[in-house]
């Protein structure tokens, strides 16, 4: 039983600007994703204890930042994410609102980035000026923007304290060589040091510029990807102060209002067999905000009143939110055109043609699931292990285990 309390039991911290889009940050392990998203957001993004340990991101980490500028200082210098300059002792201006995504780089979690990609505006690609370019996992990441169509690209070439002039020019035109012929091939490139909080302004200067928000369709049917799921509740809480479960992710179009009949699908299985869960909203929460109504861009976070079991450890993450009635069908087998990407065979002549039986990871927005190929060809046909929520028309990201990890191979289209 949970209590119709209203909402999660957490300090709000007041903002004037909610976020207007998301950006991720993408990259190979390592090159300093999740020091720049602390360098920008003031927010350390790896939380999770298995994280802490080994170093790496394995969750989508998420914070908020404003980019606001200085009206005295001159160019790149004027950008900041502080309400006040120091330099000239004055309230500095707001440009943008926006909503970060750290995604992480290890070749092993690419399943996680595929769903990070699908909510975002625009990227930041984070290349290591002290490694050669490009790293395994800094060529899948620009697929994946390929794949998701994000055009809207900064390059930030990091830790440029580590080298000297000679090795970072070298660094540079691999950079550029390497993204010849991509969605990032016109990109501007960076120079920073996130450790030290160098060159930021620049960067800030850059996304300002290159990153705008995309167009909403705030009247359209509400259409929301789950991406977090969360049981807010203490150990030992008393049932009537049972809050219910929290979802977070990012709504693509339409408007949600507390007290909306909501949807959640594919949901959950029981016995055997997945059902929709429906509720209502309790609670909006954007930009550290309380809201009534939430529209899109930027992260969101919606408090329901399902049993908050449901939505422990991220458990709905992949599910697809709306008004009750109103979301896309749920797919059990998918008919693909498929598309692989010869880029990726390596030394070993791995063969990217899908065949029959093949046993593919498939992410679809934030959705992921096995499907295992029953009829290849051009249009291939898949059986899918857990049930997706999508439309037709969505893009869905293919993937294949080679020696225990999961590679990208392509990416489909449903028909």
């Amino acid at each position: 039983m949970v209590s119709k309390k209203d909402g999660p039991e957490t300090a709000q911290k007041e903002t004037k600007h909610l976020p207007e889009m998301n950006i991720g940050i993408l990259g190979h392990v390592d090159h300093g994703k999740t020091t720049l998203t602390q360098s920008l957001t003031g927010k350390f993004t790896d939380e999770h204890s298995e994280e802490l340990k080994r170093g790496i991101s394995i969750r989508l980490g998420y914070a908020d930042m404003e980019i606001r500028k200085c009206p005295k200082c001159a160019g790149a210098k004027a950008y900041t994410t502080v309400p006040k300059c120091m330099e000239h002792e004055i309230d500095t201006e707001y440009v943008r609102a926006l909503s970060v995504i750290d995604c992480p780089g290890h070749e092993t979690l690419m399943a996680t980035v595929l769903s990070g990609a699908s909510l975002m505006d625009g990227a930041l690609l984070v290349i290591a000026a002290n490694e050669a370019v490009p790293q395994p996992q800094t060529a899948e990441h620009l697929m994946v923007m390929n794949i998701a169509g994000i055009k809207n690209i900064v390059i930030v070439q990091n830790k440029i304290d580590l080298v000297d002039e000679a090795q970072m020019r070298k660094n540079y035109e691999q950079i550029k060589a390497f993204v010849k012929g991509s969605v990032a091939e016109n990109a501007p490139i960076i120079p920073v040091s996130a450790q030290h909080n160098a060159n930021i302004d620049v960067l800030l200067s850059a996304i300002s510029d290159v990153i705008k928000p995309k167009p909403h369709d705030s009247n359209a049917d509400p259409l929301m990807y789950i991406a977090r799921s969360f049981d807010v509740n203490r150990p030992g809480t008393e049932i009537s102060e049972l809050i219910g479960g929290v979802v977070g992710g990012s709504l693509v179009r339409g408007e949600l209002k507390k007290g909306d009949k909501i949807e959640i699908r594919p949901g959950a299985k029981k016995e055997n067999k997945w059902v929709a869960l429906k509720s209502s909203i309790s609670s909006i929460n954007q930009g550290g905000t309380s809201l009534d109504i939430g529209k899109p861009g930027g992260l969101l976070s919606i408090g329901t009143f399902l049993d908050p079991s449901l939505a422990k450890s991220d458990n709905l993450v992949g599910n697809v939110l709306g008004l009750e009635g109103k979301l896309p069908p749920i797919f059990n087998a998918l008919k693909l055109e498929v598309h692989t990407l010869e880029r990726l065979v390596d030394a070993k002549q791995v063969k990217n043609e899908v065949r029959q039986n093949d046993a593919l990871l498939m992410n679809v927005n934030t959705s992921r699931t096995i499907g295992t190929c029953v009829k290849p060809g051009k249009i291939s046909e898949f059986v899918l292990k857990i049930p997706i929520c999508a439309s037709i028309g969505d893009k869905v990201a293919l993937s294949r285990q080679i020696e225990s990890k999961w590679r990208l191979i392509g990416w489909g289209v449903i028909k």
